[in-house]
């Protein structure tokens, strides 16, 4: 795979950005046919065209994580590794656009960058705690609350509601990004012979939890991916865009990008929705009949 323009130290951002403006998008014609050849023949400087078309989508996601204290080029820097692993795995035959597919790849790069740079401790590894981390701060800066401390319960409430997570949890989360890290080494002051780390609690899953947690979301994975197999382009990136994004973009912006009423992309979302779930029911029952028939 080749490598991307280097983003350099924090001062030679505005640089960087202008470099990257001079690599020229790619028509959908020029998409398909690269990544052809980069799937096909191994083709580096097919991959190249394709990673460096894409600079300024990673850019623009990055700076969408300014918020949490690390320096923009390394968040670039996360983003442009997960534009090389799109790139490896993306399938030009699916029907869409590498930039619909390397959005997941980007973000998931920069979100893990973060949840291990951010804090020592670590802010939660579940789907809903990492929801909860990056968007926090969103909610918090809409409710002119970034620089509170304890959350008001009106405001816990509905954050735990926008979010789907329990109200402990944003407290919980609030104070812990809130709060400095300390080292476990430091004594109690109640007791200078005694660490931190004496009174912690392992409260790890096992082993077999891991496994099942794994296999289940795995199951989802391949459950959505089949679904949306049976969508045209156009319903799947509207329904991706809409539903499957922390940042949904609006039906006016689809509207404008399709040249069709607000009304019309909704009612294609409400439509497309339907049949990833149909699609999805029927997938569930065809391998339960085909585990039962074993």
């Amino acid at each position: 795979m080749a490598s991307v323009i280097d983003v350099g130290p924090e001062g030679n951002l505005s640089r960087y950005l202008q470099e990257i403006r001079k690599y020229p998008l790619l028509t959908p014609e020029e998409e398909l046919t690269l990544s052809r050849k980069w799937r096909d023949k191994g083709d580096v400087k097919a991959a190249h065209r394709l990673v460096t078309s894409h600079l300024r989508l990673v850019a623009k996601i990055a700076m969408g994580y300014r918020g949490y204290g690390l320096p923009i080029n390394e968040l670039i820097s996360e983003g442009n590794v997960g534009m090389m692993q799109a790139v490896r795995r993306f399938d030009p035959e699916k029907g869409f656009r590498l930039a619909t597919y390397a959005m997941w790849w980007i973000r998931a790069a920069i979100q893990e960058y973060i949840l291990h740079s951010w804090s020592l401790v670590k802010m939660g590894t579940t789907a809903a705690q990492k929801k909860l981390f990056f968007n926090l701060r969103r909610l918090k800066g809409q409710m002119q609350a970034i620089d509170d401390g304890d959350l008001q319960p009106e405001q816990v409430n509905k954050i735990a509601t926008t979010l789907g997570v329990s109200e402990q949890d944003v407290v919980d989360m609030n104070r812990r990004m809130a709060a400095p890290d300390h080292s476990l080494n430091a004594p109690l002051k109640t007791d200078l012979e005694s660490e931190w780390q004496d009174r912690l609690v392992d409260d790890q899953v096992n082993q077999e939890e891991v496994y099942a947690e794994n296999e289940e979301m795995s199951g989802r994975k391949a459950l959505l991916a089949t679904a949306l197999e049976t969508l045209n382009e156009r319903e799947r990136r509207i329904f991706t865009e809409r539903r499957l994004k922390d940042d949904p973009a609006t039906l006016e912006e689809l509207a404008h990008d399709y040249g069709i009423s607000r009304e019309r992309v909704r009612q294609i979302e409400v439509r497309a929705f339907e049949k990833v779930q149909e699609a999805m029911k029927k997938e569930v029952a065809a391998r339960r009949n085909a585990a039962q028939g074993e």
